[in-house]
């Protein structure tokens, strides 16, 4: 950096020498004489604020001045300096600043550093530009008002304690900024930080190669342009960016970095890399959680564990969960961990999973290197040529992540000419070339997407089915990056991908305990397995019409239940969705532990359609799958846990559903599965989703029906553009995950708190918070209630977040926001379409009776979450005016709607049972779906009753109970309100009427709610037939007959017919019968051991069904 011969000019009021008051202008305050008369004569002040007001007329800028809140009207004593406009932009610029900071406790500031680092250079951008710059360099290259300069070192201060931990512009650099700051060379100071402002905020270093030239601090881009304004067109493909962070004291703290960047650094390296030096294991924790870009870390030896006061204090807040463990390393407690680096590279991958960690020590390596489970990419001796091994190392690991095995051999296939004798017309676009009326497919979709078109799985390519080239390596490199032991990718949706899990692991007679409220696939899947089916109940919330999750008690109960029952050896599967259409999140570990306390080989699957992205956030990440059976199955296998174990034991036993529960490690078997909606909130195309699987025993048991279940769903003709998007999607999550889910929680609650914050639209709208999806007994540990509030406590606001997150039973996604529009009086269907989307064209995805809810992606823009606000903003007037506008007898019909939306909704159902005709058991709530599956496939034995029917109206008052013969399914979100043999009550018609979607699945509003009729029923096995479809013919009558005959029975006709139908069975009158019971075994779901008697099918049982 180049030294700047500017003389030192001085703050106003500070003593001056005659000269430097010539060269610095205006002229500083002095007692008497014509300077500062010229300044006290321009003064504007509260006392002046009536003159002001009459020279308001001559002078448009104090027009607007005299506007402003007269807290900030004494910003103008010393504005004589500045010209009128200049004065007039930086009072605009003071006032909006001020109103945006002045919280103490900023929500995206505190949680944030990335952003408030962003929005505080932009900020000091915005200030330099629309005061200094607007200005002769004279006028501030000596003095500017003392308000101005705190307003500026109040951001550089914040900067101060944060900006050490980037790359980009450096901590050079910016001691640069601060050296001409303090030694009052404003403008160029102005000059410098605007253009170095603009590259931090747009991230244009990013895609460009930039330098920070030591004249004038100038960002020159690798095109030979000077950083400037933002440009509007598409990115270009150019050398990826990330930093590197080193963790070391050394007296030259610079040494490693510098020779990594001069002597190691090729212009024909992949990627570009920028480093930065921390110099204490709090830094290195606090530099990963905040700088998004850091790829690689390389630990020295000497670093010490606190940092200096300034910035341990600054930081603190976001090392609440590893003081505990910073405290054992003082204290040389630290267990399984034999020094320091060791468990700075734990911590360090705890967070960042994806991140590359080396060890550069010059304490000898080898036993570090040798030790099982250390964290290290790779270990180096602190010698000069291992440098060159650490630069390639660091590239190398960054290059795997960057690969992406089937796009890029797709690309490869696109670009060489082929001959296509083949199926698939449209491959390489010939049959859109050729054509005269379809070329605007085309022109729309471009070229690239149809020469990649192909039915071929060879010239590079691979098949899904049986995958032995790119496709499994890129399979690899997911399950890398998710954290599984095996991913398969699935191009029709989750829904497939969940019948997929379903049927590999599930054998007709098996039980399933089910969240009833999970997605139809799954119903459908164990439907046709034949699987015996237990609904367990979620948490209801009928004050909102949704509900929440199934409590771990109550699931503990129902495993109790079957094991006192003598049939837990058939419970097989727990199925649970996490998390929820509404954003509950299970504690996943939690309910895996205990649950494995009563039966340790119980298979997991969790529906984490909605949840692909939680992954890759530390917060979040701890709540999913394969994190969780990650860490069960490390902790199951310790020492430690075997020493717990056997003193939990001691004084506990598992009985009591309300304990927590202990597994024997000796018998417990990790067994999870998760299925992944990956285009729902990752980049992939519709449909991509994947398959998760960490399985002790998939080898053992699973992989050959596993596979088997996947070749019936799957296509032999996958959509090759969708493969390619889940690699792409992967190799985006392990660059930038982090980053991506960062600023899509930071948006998810700006807008919580920007909404709480606003009274035109809090008076109608609000957005649901913890304390009201989750209710306290389900969060006992952290009684947290709010994502935007501090409670009661010491503890911050983050610091009961986070303990919410490790230690409560339910927690809420902060991404899904509930809108409440019952104060509104407009209902959640109406609010989406006739304003959301008919006024502002915002698409939302489900509603309830009385809610909206709005889903934030990874791909949700700031300026998207503005649009929003300004459209709640808007949509708050139009209630305000419409209001306003109604008659009296309008006003009651308003009112009362409020109240309807508000206080008087109808309860939401549980799951009634099933009928006992399709009951398992009279001690286990367990049926089969199959029975009334298949049943319904016959028109003549159901019948419809609609909603409006007098028999609806109190339905237990039928003389034969009402089942249901479908799946009632509204969409969204997709879970049904009734499935095929449940019992129909009244709770589930009123909520049937309420329902505010329009597609309802499995229902007819011409016709009604389909039944089966009352012989279905009441029939037994005598209408069985045998395998020709002549014979199914007459036993279908016969059963028709049977049922006619039983309904009959209290008189002698229906008796003797009942007991001619026996005859006609027991002789054989109409054909021989087949046995039943081996056949209903196979195909109905009835157990060789369960020794209850199977009530029949006529659709099954023949000689190889039907």
């Amino acid at each position: 950096m180049q030294k700047d011969n500017t003389p030192a000019a001085k703050p106003a009021g500070s003593n001056t020498s005659s000269t430097e008051a010539k060269e610095s202008t205006p002229t500083p305050k002095a007692k008497g004489g014509a300077a500062a008369s010229t300044v006290n004569d321009n003064k504007f002040s509260i006392d002046a604020h009536n003159a002001a007001a009459k020279k308001a007329a001559s002078d448009a800028s104090d027009v607007a001045l005299s506007a402003l809140p007269k807290e900030l009207q004494h910003e103008a004593k010393q504005s004589a300096r500045m010209s009128p406009q200049v004065r007039q932009n930086w009072f605009r610029v003071v006032h909006k600043l001020r109103q945006v900071h002045k919280k103490e406790h900023d929500v995206s500031s505190f949680f944030f550093p990335s952003r408030l680092r962003v929005d505080s250079w932009t900020e000091l951008k915005h200030i330099c530009q629309e005061t200094i710059l607007q200005t002769d360099i004279e006028r501030f290259n000596g003095k500017v008002d003392s308000d101005l300069h705190q307003e500026i070192e109040v951001r550089l201060s914040r900067l101060e304690n944060i900006e050490a931990f980037w790359g980009f512009p450096g901590i050079i650099v910016f001691n640069s900024l601060l050296t001409m700051f303090k030694e009052f060379k404003y403008h160029r100071f102005a000059t410098s930080l605007v253009n170095i402002a603009s590259a931090v905020a747009n991230e244009s270093y990013r895609s460009k190669h930039t330098q920070v030239t030591s004249e004038n601090l100038t960002c020159v881009t690798d095109d030979g342009n000077t950083e400037g304004e933002e440009s509007y067109l598409p990115d270009q493909p150019r050398q990826g960016y990330f930093e590197v962070m080193i963790v070391t004291k050394d007296d030259n703290v610079q040494r490693l970095p510098d020779a990594l960047h001069s002597r190691m650094r090729r212009t024909e390296d992949p990627f570009h890399y920028e480093i930065f030096v921390v110099k204490s294991f709090e830094e290195a924790l606090c530099g990963i959680m905040f700088n998004s870009t850091i790829q690689s870390v390389v630990i020295r030896n000497n670093f010490d564990m606190r940092s200096d006061g300034a910035i341990h204090d600054a930081v603190l807040p976001f090392l609440e969960k590893y003081q505990t463990e910073l405290g054992k390393v003082d204290k040389k407690l630290v267990e399984e961990r034999q020094n320091k680096t060791l468990l700075l590279a734990a911590m360090l991958k705890d967070i960042r999973p994806e991140v590359d960690i080396f060890a550069f020590s010059d304490l000898p390596v080898e036993h570090i290197a040798m030790m099982r489970n250390n964290d290290f990419r790779r270990v180096f001796y602190n010698q000069n040529g291992d440098i060159q091994e650490l630069h390639l190392s660091i590239l190398q690991g960054v290059k795997e992540r960057f690969d992406t095995p089937f796009f890029s051999a797709l690309i490869e296939y696109a670009r060489h000419p082929m001959g296509v004798f083949h199926a698939l017309p449209i491959s390489r676009g010939s049959s859109l070339f050729h054509s005269h009326w379809i070329k605007d497919m085309l022109q729309f979709y471009g070229r690239n997407i149809f020469l990649a078109e192909t039915s071929a799985t060879t010239g590079g390519l691979d098949s899904l089915l049986e995958p032995t080239g790119a496709i499994k390596t890129a399979q690899t490199l997911a399950a890398r990056t998710f954290g599984s032991e095996a991913t398969f990718w699935v191009t029709n949706g989750t829904s497939t991908a969940n019948k997929i899990v379903v049927q590999g692991l599930i054998r007709p007679g098996d039980i399933v305990l089910v969240d009833r409220n999970c997605h139809k696939s799954h119903h459908l899947g164990l439907a046709l397995i034949g699987a015996s089916v237990v609904y367990l109940e979620a948490y209801p919330l009928p004050q909102y019409a949704i509900y929440g999750g199934v409590p771990l008690k109550s699931i503990k109960q129902q495993l109790l239940d079957f094991k006192k029952a003598g049939t837990l050896h058939l419970v097989k599967l727990l199925l649970l969705t996490n998390c929820t259409f509404d954003g509950i999140v299970y504690n996943v570990q939690k309910v895996m532990e205990e649950c494995l306390a009563i039966k340790p080989d119980l298979v997991f699957l969790w529906d984490e359609a909605w949840w692909g992205f939680a992954r890759f956030h530390p917060l979040l990440r701890r709540r999913t799958a394969m994190y969780s059976a990650h860490e069960l199955k490390t902790r199951f296998s310790s020492e430690a846990y075997k020493i717990e174990y056997k003193e939990w034991k001691k004084s506990h036993s598992v009985n009591d559903a309300g304990q927590r529960w202990m597994p024997d490690p000796e018998k417990v078997r990790i067994r999870v599965y998760s299925t992944q909606s990956t285009h729902k909130t990752l980049t992939a195309l519709r449909q991509g989703s994947m398959i998760h699987v960490h399985d002790q025993d998939f080898k053992r048991l699973v992989e050959r029906p596993f596979i088997e279940s996947f070749f019936t769903h799957t296509s032999t003709s996958p959509n090759y553009q969708i493969l390619a998007s889940l690699d792409v999607g992967r190799r985006q999550v392990a660059l930038e995950g982090f980053e991506l889910v960062q600023k899509h929680l930071e948006k998810a609650l700006v807008i919580r708190q920007e909404v709480d914050g606003s009274k035109e639209i809090s008076k109608y709208f609000h957005f649901l918070d913890v304390g009201e999806i989750i209710p306290a007994e389900f969060r006992q540990e952290s009684k947290l209630e709010s994502y935007i509030k501090d409670g009661e406590g010491p503890q911050s606001l983050w610091q009961r977040i986070n303990y919410a997150w490790s230690h409560d039973e339910f927690c809420l996604d902060p991404n899904r926001l509930t809108l409440h529009t019952g104060r509104a009086g407009i209902d959640g269907n109406t609010f989406k379409n006739k304003y959301l989307m008919d006024k502002f064209q915002i698409q939302v995805n489900k509603t309830s009776i009385n809610s909206v809810l709005f889903m934030l992606t990874i791909g949700t823009t700031r300026s998207a979450v503005a649009y929003l606000l300004e459209a709640l903003t808007k949509i708050s007037e139009l209630v305000e005016v419409h209001t306003d506008e109604l008659s009296a007898a309008e006003l009651r019909v308003h009112k009362k709607k409020i109240y309807e939306l508000t206080e008087h909704l109808p309860p939401l159902p549980n799951f009634s049972s099933f009928h006992e005709r399709y009951r398992r058991s009279n001690v286990t709530p367990e049926g089969v779906l199959r029975e009334p599956f298949f049943d319904a496939y016959e028109e003549n034995d159901c019948d419809y009753i609609p909603l409006n029917d007098r028999l609806m109206d109190d339905v237990e008052k039928s003389e034969t109970p009402l089942v249901s013969a479908d799946f009632v399914i509204p969409y969204p979100p997709g879970f049904p309100i009734l499935v095929p043999g449940q019992v129909v009550t009244q709770d589930v018609i009123d909520f049937f009427r309420h329902l505010d979607v329009k597609e309802v699945h499995g229902y007819t509003p011409s016709l009604g709610l389909r039944i089966f009729k009352p012989y279905v029923l009441t029939a037994e096995d005598i209408y069985l037939g045998t395998s020709s479809s002549e014979t199914l013919a007459l036993a279908r009558a016969r059963r028709q007959r049977a049922g006619e005959a039983i309904e009959k029975t209290k008189n002698a006709e229906g008796k003797q017919e009942l007991a001619r139908l026996r005859e006609e069975v027991q002789t054989g009158t109409s054909g021989p019968l087949t046995p039943v019971t081996a056949p209903l075994q196979r195909l109905g779901g009835l157990s060789a051991t369960d020794g209850t008697s199977f009530q029949g099918n006529p659709l099954v049982g023949q000689e190889g069904g039907q």
